[in-house]
């Protein structure tokens, strides 16, 4: 019972964090948090120190691929730096400014606007050409949604991992206090 009732509940917590991710908020640090809570319940059983690094691995790498797929592409597109980053902090920042009044959509168009717009008006403070400024800014909202659909893979993926390994992994204890029956001797005395 207690073990069906921890994988469920590990389940549950691997799916909101693939929603959250999803929400470009930090879900995959809420699989990583189960993973943790999971793995100290079954004693390290079902999900041993050596998976919860791992997975902090792959939760760090995903935060690297998102914050940097729009100022990559951007440079792609011949962004200056300030372009790059100008669409970086128009993505956070649009993430609350523009948000339509939308669930979900709303954040995620918010974001995609403020990042074309954040690369835009940065790169037209440079070099003053509106032609470069939008494609700069186009370039920088699709490496945006190129990060976003990135890390969402990486979160399921997180989650993939997590649950096989809970639920191919020899079975746990319910916690509480461990049976205490006397060992006998076979040998004579």
């Amino acid at each position: 019972m207690w073990e069906i009732a921890g994988l469920i509940l590990l389940i549950l917590c691997c799916v909101i964090g693939v929603l959250i991710t999803a929400l470009r908020l930090p879900g995959t640090w809420v699989i990583v948090a189960g993973a943790a809570v999971f793995g100290w319940w079954c004693d390290w059983t079902r999900v041993s120190l050596t998976l919860l690094v791992i997975l902090i691995g792959i939760g760090l790498a995903g935060e690297a691929i998102e914050l940097l797929a729009s100022m990559f592409t951007a440079r792609r597109a011949g962004a200056s730096r300030r372009a790059a980053w100008g669409g970086l902090t128009g993505g956070i920042v649009g993430m609350f400014l523009f948000s339509l009044p939308v669930p979900v959509v709303g954040t995620i168009v918010g974001a995609l606007l403020g990042c074309f717009a954040g690369a835009m008006v940065a790169e037209l403070s440079v070099r003053k050409k509106l032609a470069q400024g939008a494609k700069v800014g186009f370039f920088s909202a699709a490496g945006f949604a190129l990060g976003a659909v990135a890390k969402l893979a990486v979160a399921m993926v997180m989650a993939g991992v997590l649950v096989t390994s809970a639920v191919c992994s020899s079975s746990i204890t319910p916690p509480g206090p461990e049976s205490t029956q006397p060992i006998e001797s076979s040998a004579a005395p």
